[in-house]
């Protein structure tokens, strides 16, 4: 690939992880450790990841549960998550705290999917915007240094690359459709 058009397949690539960050986040009925990712513990001052703080662990498949690693982060874990707004409570039980997934409603389940296919069509405005600007540079680049012909396929190469993504972002959000919607 020339090093011309690398750079915007790089940018492409990073929205296409944004865009799995942004899903993982989407619970989809099923207890799923990624949507505590965002969740910060106040740990002797500085914001840390629940994860580094205790043992993050789904026993069942509507369940996660957070044992943290010193007794006294309980209540600060616990706070935490009230914090983060994940629309879960979290139950204490004095040595470990448990989060139970409630079952989604039809409802639920509809909106979430209008929300992935929002993701991920902010995501195709961002592949496209890099093409778009992809297309700007080429066209700046000196006609005396390289052939029109040349720079005609280097936007096409572009064009390839940037549907190729679309593609895969509709595969993306089709696959987390389908979870949210499998009851």
């Amino acid at each position: 690939m020339d090093e011309r058009i690398a750079k915007y397949e790089d940018k492409m690539n990073k929205s296409i992880d944004n865009l799995k960050n942004e899903y993982a986040g989407i619970r989809a009925g099923r207890a799923n450790p990624h949507i505590l990712d965002k969740v910060k513990v106040d740990y002797y001052g500085t914001p840390t990841p629940v994860a580094q703080v205790g043992n993050v662990a789904v026993p069942e498949a509507r369940v996660i549960t957070i044992t943290p690693w010193e007794k006294n982060m309980l209540k600060e874990v616990e706070k935490a998550i009230q914090v983060a707004n994940l629309g879960i409570n979290p139950n204490n039980d004095g040595s470990s705290i448990r989060l139970v997934f409630p079952e989604l409603t039809e409802e639920r389940r509809k909106e979430l999917a209008k929300d992935v296919k929002k993701k991920a069509e902010d995501t195709k405005v961002a592949i496209r915007n890099i093409r778009r600007d992809g297309d700007k540079d080429l066209k700046k680049i000196d006609k005396s240094e390289v052939s029109e012909d040349v720079i005609a396929d280097l936007q096409e190469d572009l064009q390839k690359m940037s549907d190729k993504f679309v593609k895969k972002i509709d595969e993306l959000c089709a696959e987390k459709e389908k979870d949210i919607m499998t009851v």
